[in-house]
C-alpha cells in the first residue's frame, strides 16, 4: 500500500515569532523532523506545502488592514521573504515535492497549490498510486483541516497525526479534528502510526 506524508505550512510566519504565530508551532516543526528521521522510508511521497502569497495587492481579499481572522488575515508568508521560509526546525531533506499555494488568491488546502514541476498534489498522489496519507502541520483549524478534507475527497485514506499538528485556538482545532473524523479521517498519534 502506497502512503504519503503531507506536511502543511510549517513556515516561519506560522511558528513562534511569526506574523500569524501558532502556539506550539516550533514544537510541531521539531516533532515532524523527528518523525521523518524515524519514518521517512515508510512514505512513497513526502509533500510539503507553503503559503506563497504575492507581495503586491491583497491576494484576492486574503490580506486586510483590519482582518476578521476568518476570511481575511494580516500580511503573512509573502513570496521570497523569511516569513514564507520553512521553520528552521523542520528538516526538509526527505521532502520529495515542495508545493506553493496562495499566489494572488486565498488558498488553505495544499491541493490548491502546485509543485515546482507544475503538478498539483492530486496529480502527484494519483501518479504514485497513493491510497493513504498521513497529514501533519499548521494550522489544525485552517490549512491542515482543508488539506485533509481535500485528500479524503481525492479518495485517499487519511490519518491526522494529532501530536504533529498545532492549531490557532483550542476550540476550533477540536472542532476541525471532529469534522475530519466524521469525514473518515483516522486520528492517531505519530508514535502509533
Amino acid at each position: 500500500m502506497s502512503r504519503a506524508l503531507l506536511i502543511v505550512d510549517v513556515q516561519n510566519d506560522f511558528t513562534e515569532g511569526g506574523a500569524l504565530a501558532v502556539s506550539g508551532g516550533d514544537a510541531v516543526a521539531s516533532a515532524i523532523s523527528a518523525h521523518l528521521a524515524a519514518h521517512a522510508a515508510d512514505y512513497e511521497l513526502i509533500i510539503a506545502s507553503r503559503d506563497w502569497h504575492d507581495p503586491e495587492g491583497d491576494n484576492g481579499g486574503h490580506f486586510a488592514d483590519e482582518p476578521d481572522y476568518v476570511d481575511s488575515w494580516p500580511v503573512h508568508c509573502v513570496a521570497g521573504t523569511p516569513g514564507a521560509d520553512y521553520d528552521p526546525l523542520l528538516a526538509t531533506d526527505a521532502v520529495t515535492h515542495h508545493v506553493r499555494k496562495g499566489q494572488g488568491a486565498p488558498a488553505y488546502s495544499m491541493f490548491e497549490g502546485v509543485a515546482e514541476s507544475g503538478e498539483t498534489v492530486g496529480a502527484l498522489l494519483s501518479a504514485a498510486g497513493i491510497v493513504s496519507a498521513d497529514v501533519v502541520g499548521i494550522a489544525t483549524d485552517h490549512c491542515v483541516r482543508a488539506s485533509a478534507l481535500d485528500a479524503i475527497a481525492h479518495g485517499v485514506r487519511v490519518r491526522v497525526l494529532t501530536d504533529l499538528v498545532a492549531g490557532v485556538a483550542p476550540q476550533p482545532s477540536a472542532a476541525a479534528l471532529a469534522e475530519l473524523a466524521h469525514a473518515g479521517a483516522e486520528l492517531v498519534e505519530g508514535d502509533a502510526a
